[in-house]
Order: structure tokens, then sequence, then C-alpha cells
């Protein structure tokens, strides 16, 4: 008979004793393992979560002007931790102009790193969100 293999445990190393087929050592073992192997998507989903709440509110922040639409510089979203690799959604217009949404906050690049930055009550009103007066 050859001899076998001795086994360890996936999380830690240790010998394992026992049955042939046993992956861990113990239970903390094993559900340690299970954590470490399910938390990667998980916190992948919380940063995005986290950074689309953010863009949204740095939008949200800036954008006090009449009619929801002021005009601000690339420099002023950056400084205050805007991402512009997360967006919920995009607009394209009759016209051809390409705006970019996160949830009912957004924006139109105007050239040379400017911006104008809009909001979408309709968005809010689909939702039920939006208070009527």
């Amino acid at each position: 008979m050859p001899a076998q293999a001795e086994k360890v445990c996936l999380e830690c190393g240790e010998k394992i004793v026992g049955r042939t087929d046993k992956r861990f050592c113990s239970d903390a073992c094993r559900n340690l393992y299970h954590y470490h192997a399910n938390n990667a998507p998980i916190n992948y989903v919380r940063n995005v979560v986290n950074a689309l709440k953010r863009n949204r509110r740095v939008l949200s922040e800036l954008n006090n002007g009449p009619e929801g639409k002021t005009k601000v510089h690339r420099d002023r979203l950056l400084e205050r931790g805007y991402s512009f690799m997360y967006h919920t959604n995009t607009h394209r217009t009759k016209a051809g102009n390409n705006y970019v949404f996160c949830f009912e906050h957004g924006y139109l690049e105007l050239g040379e790193s400017w911006f104008m930055l809009v909001r979408r009550d309709e968005y809010l009103g689909r939702a039920g969100d939006l208070k009527k007066d």
C-alpha cells in the first residue's frame, strides 16, 4: 500500500487528523477560510457603493445654482473627492450631448476642464421620492 501524503489545513497549514476527506483542522479554521474567500467580493461592492454615494454627495453640494445647474471646474470636483470612474448611468441627448449621472445628479463636460452640473428631479419622481407642494 502506498504511503499517504500528510494532509494539512487549507487555512492554517497544520496537520489534519481524522477523516481522509477532511480539509480543515477545526471549525474555526473552516469558518475563517470561507469568510476570507467570500469577503473580497463583498468589500469590492461596498467600496463601489461608497464611491457612488460620495460622488452623488459632491455633485449635490456643488450644484447650488438656480434651476439645478452650476458650472464648475474639474479641480473642484477632484478636491472634494469625486471619482470619474464611478457613475450610475449616462444620457445621450438628440443633440449628441453625453450627460453622466450619479443617481439624480450629473454633469455635462463642456471642455477645457469645465463641467455643467445638472439635476434630474424626474428620477426622484419616478421613485416616489420627490415631495409635492
